[in-house]
């Protein structure tokens, strides 16, 4: 029987689908310092995590049973991943499973953002019975998406599923992405109809430049992907979305086009400084938060777990 540790939790689905091929699957958080220690003395054949649990190098080497290691989820800078495979361990993540909600929380910032909401749902408990008249003024500037572009960078599954909502909502859309040259976006509705866009790449400074809301969707980065000058190149009024992860934007020169009002307005789902994100950023008016959950909705969970418990299982049971 193989021993499986799920450090950062595993949805229902996934734990039922595992236990059912008998595999003994263990979801006590083992603490980051006890990680090592802990796979090697309880056995343990795969590791999965989420974000929070780091698999450095020393884990791994107090691991030498560790057979697979599994990241519910798409970006795997969390993992050691060439040093783990080196030593001959499995390593898989679950990039589609999480796609459509990570989706359509964009959505959710962008169409809060052009309206405000981010902002007004602070002020309206504050003072709403006493300056209705003076905030519904303040906050009827808001502008619509339809006819808008929308300028994605990465054009992964998630771009993909960004570049559907976006399309099902009358925008057009701008994608750049130097693997995918062409693509076809197919919207699925429910009543069985499907219609098909053919999208042409473009480049990153032509994304830039032309975006009226740009969206990121890009692995972790060894610097800033939009720092002073990708923002200066953005059209003034623009507004700028930040689902992928910490560090992919200069923060401190985001927080300075904003108090220029050359960009728009924000929304940021994951930070640099993680997670303890910095307070110019959690007080700024102009900036849509949350708490890095792009993934994190049932059913994506239901997803990444089963994706999680396929995977898991072909490849302890074929090791």
């Amino acid at each position: 029987m193989f021993r499986i540790l799920a450090n950062d939790g595993i949805s229902e689905a996934g734990k039922a689908r595992l236990e059912s091929e008998g595999f003994e699957l263990i979801t006590t958080r083992v603490a980051q310092e006890q990680l090592g220690k802990f796979l090697e003395r309880e056995g343990i054949a795969a590791l999965l995590v989420r974000s929070s649990t780091q698999v450095t190098r020393e884990v791994i080497d107090a691991a030498p049973g560790l057979k697979m290691i599994g990241r519910a989820g798409v970006g795997m800078d969390n993992i050691d991943v060439e040093y783990a495979r080196s030593k001959g361990i499995r390593v898989v993540n679950t990039p589609g499973a999480s796609a459509d909600s990570v989706a359509e929380l964009v959505f959710a910032h962008l169409l809060g953002g052009v309206r405000y909401l981010h902002d007004s749902n602070r002020q309206m408990p504050l003072e709403g019975d006493q300056t209705f008249k003076a905030l519904k003024k303040y906050y009827s500037g808001g502008i619509e998406v339809k006819g808008k572009t929308l300028g994605i960078v990465g054009f992964g599954r998630i771009g993909r599923a960004v570049a559907q909502r976006a399309l099902g909502l009358g925008m057009q859309v701008l994608y750049s992405d130097p693997g995918v040259e062409k693509a076809r976006v197919t919207l699925s509705f429910a009543d069985g109809q499907e219609v098909h866009f053919e999208l042409q790449g473009s480049s990153f400074e032509t994304v830039l430049a032309n975006a009226d809301f740009l969206t990121l969707h890009v692995p972790s980065q060894d610097k800033p992907l939009i720092g002073e000058k990708e923002l200066k190149a953005m059209k003034p009024g623009a507004a700028l979305i930040n689902t992928a992860r910490g560090g992919v934007i200069d923060e401190p020169a985001l927080l300075q086009a904003l108090e220029t009002d050359h960009i728009r307005f924000a929304a940021l789902d994951v930070f640099a400084s993680e997670p303890n994100p910095e307070i110019q950023l959690l007080m700024h008016p102009q900036l849509s938060l949350s708490p890095h959950i792009g993934a994190s909705t049932l059913e994506a969970q239901d997803r990444i777990g089963l994706e999680l418990a396929a995977q898991v299982i072909q490849g302890l049971k074929n090791n």
